[in-house]
């Protein structure tokens, strides 16, 4: 699947600002692409390069 998070599969989204009004109204109909990054994930004892999220990046390299 593209463009998706290869650990929690956060795909785009669609958003909608309900406050606006008028001709302006167009513009508040949009899609919000996740926030993805390149990272090596080890699967299988080998080294894949992955697209995964940043939150998912932030849980996976903290360190306890």
């Amino acid at each position: 699947m593209a463009r998706s998070c290869a650990v929690c599969g956060k795909t785009s989204m669609g958003i909608f600002n309900p406050q606006s009004s008028g001709m302006n109204r167009v513009r508040t109909h949009r899609r919000a692409e996740p926030n993805l990054h390149r990272f090596k994930l080890v699967k299988g004892g080998k080294a894949v390069n992955t697209l995964i999220c940043t939150r998912c990046r932030r849980t996976l390299t903290r360190t306890a």
